[in-house]
């Protein structure tokens, strides 16, 4: 987004490989041949025909538009969210749903109004220096052990990106954390401390956002399609009961592998524990601006957990998009803050919504078609008999093997939720049971820098390289798969989910 995501748009820039014109053109050329195959060329019924589900022709186009999707998502020949709308445009073309039923499944969904209220949000909490206080004030907490320095960025990241999207909150601690390296004297590549504490950056802010709904892209992706697919509103407590537990208890681990595979060279750092407090001390009182940015942002914290007590007041659902998009607007009312429409309107990423509400309109027509059903049942028809712990854990480690080929976490949420909420209908499960599992996976991006510009923004400070960040983390996706698949069942099976 900001998560979310040049705030939140999903197109990594900088950190992929460049490929020349030629072979940009060459996947453009060989991504329109595969879905003008699957529309002209329907396979043998005999093919299509899995455990006596047939795959129809709608269904086949479909998917051979998905697979058009894919090669261009993950090539990066054209930018993602422009892959979106061809994917839509294609829908249309090739008769598999009308081009308005295709454009009202993605815009006219409340997902697009929440993703926009989230960003105005975020844009206020970083350009008022409420953001940049929060960090100051928890880093001021940490001493000046090195190690302790590390932990610090962590739960600095993992608190605010439960509330603002996690790109924005690593575009905050990133330069808090070069100014550290560059006062110490750290040189870029060769050291520990900073190698450990430019990951932080990231990895903070990608736990948590998958504790809350406003965290991540991928987490209002999923609960669209679980409303718009089977009718499950999922509130924003809803998602925390899960979210919650699964990022505190990959809070510690997360620090464990940092300090496993980048042990500060040095324990401490030259300024001293009281220099550090009196940074925070020094920062000037509360703006106008800042003190009407804190007071909207717990407004709407607020709301966002008292949603069930108020539907029950108020005789009405509310979905998740209503408080923040209440808060975003009142900052517009005249006198209540300064900064302008036109200047929060640039820093919104109009391509990640595009993205996401394509994706959603593709997602949905995978679903509706029968491909997503078909899908589910070629590839994973096999695991209903599982032990639901077995289950999670497989649905955790699939999603975090797919996000190695997929360039994009919102790329992989489109991809896969449908798939899962189709594949719990035909094992006769809740649709949570796997769409959760599956939801919370799609932002761990440890592994890649190219899977969220969460990665990139402090991987661009130059202080590690993408071999840095792979190897320590496959680690930590091996160590927080089972963790999470724990945390899912335990809450799940106190709630009757499992």
């Amino acid at each position: 987004m900001s998560n979310t995501d040049s705030h939140a748009t999903e197109q990594s820039g900088s950190a992929s490989l460049e490929l020349s014109s030629a072979a940009r053109w060459a996947f453009v050329v060989a991504a329109f041949a595969v879905a003008l195959t699957a529309f002209l060329f329907p396979l043998p019924e005999h093919v299509r025909t899995v455990n006596e589900l047939t795959l129809t022709p709608q269904g086949q186009t479909t998917m051979g538009i998905l697979v058009f999707a894919l090669l261009l998502w993950i090539s990066e020949a054209i930018p993602f969210h422009i892959t979106g709308l061809l994917g839509t445009i294609l829908i249309a073309l090739f008769g598999v749903a009308s081009f308005q039923d295709v454009i009202m499944i993605g815009f006219g969904n409340h997902i697009f109004i929440f993703f926009i209220g989230v960003l105005v949000m975020s844009s206020f909490i970083t350009r008022s220096g409420l953001g940049n206080r929060i960090s100051v004030y928890l880093l001021s907490r940490t001493g000046n052990s090195t190690s302790a320095i590390v932990f610090g960025f962590l739960v600095a990241g993992m608190f605010l990106s439960m509330w603002i999207t996690n790109t924005a909150v690593a575009a905050m601690l990133m330069p808090l954390g070069v100014s550290i390296l560059k006062e110490e004297g750290v040189q870029p590549m060769k050291s520990k401390f900073g190698k450990g504490l430019m990951i932080a950056c990231a990895w903070g802010p990608i736990v948590g956002g998958l504790m809350a709904p406003s965290g991540a892209g991928p987490n209002p992706i999923a609960i669209g399609f679980l409303k718009e697919m089977v009718g499950i509103e999922l509130t924003f407590v809803g998602w925390m009961v899960y979210g919650v537990p699964a990022g505190l208890l990959l809070l510690f681990p997360t620090w464990g592998i940092l300090m496993l595979f980048f042990k500060p060279e040095m324990k401490r750092l030259k300024k001293s524990k009281e220099e550090l407090h009196a940074a925070y001390e020094t920062l000037p009182p509360m703006g106008r601006e800042e003190r009407v940015t804190l007071r909207l942002f717990v407004v709407t914290v607020v709301l966002w957990l008292t949603t069930p007590l108020l539907e029950r007041i108020l005789g009405t659902s509310i979905p998740i998009s209503l408080p923040v998009m209440v808060t975003a607007s009142v900052f517009f009312f005249p006198g209540v803050a300064t900064t302008t429409w036109e200047k929060v309107e640039r820093e919104i990423s109009w391509s990640s919504i595009l993205l996401i509400v394509s994706g959603i309109s593709l997602g949905m027509v995978l679903y509706r078609t029968g491909a997503a059903e078909w899908l589910a049942i070629a590839l994973l028809g096999g695991v209903g008999p599982l032990h639901p712990f077995v289950l999670i854990l497989i649905v955790v480690l699939i999603v975090e093997f797919l996000k190695v080929f997929l360039s994009s976490n919102t790329v992989t949420a489109t991809i896969v939720i449908p798939i899962m909420i189709t594949l719990a209908a035909n094992l006769g499960i809740d649709a949570l049971s796997i769409t959760m599992p599956a939801a919370l996976s799609t932002s761990m991006a440890f592994i890649l820098v190219t899977s969220t510009p969460t990665n990139v923004i402090p991987y661009t400070a130059g202080y590690f390289s993408i071999r840095d960040m792979a190897v320590a983390g496959l680690v930590m996706t091996f160590v927080a798969a089972p963790l999470v698949a724990a945390a899912i069942y335990v809450i799940g099976t106190f709630t009757g989910l499992y």
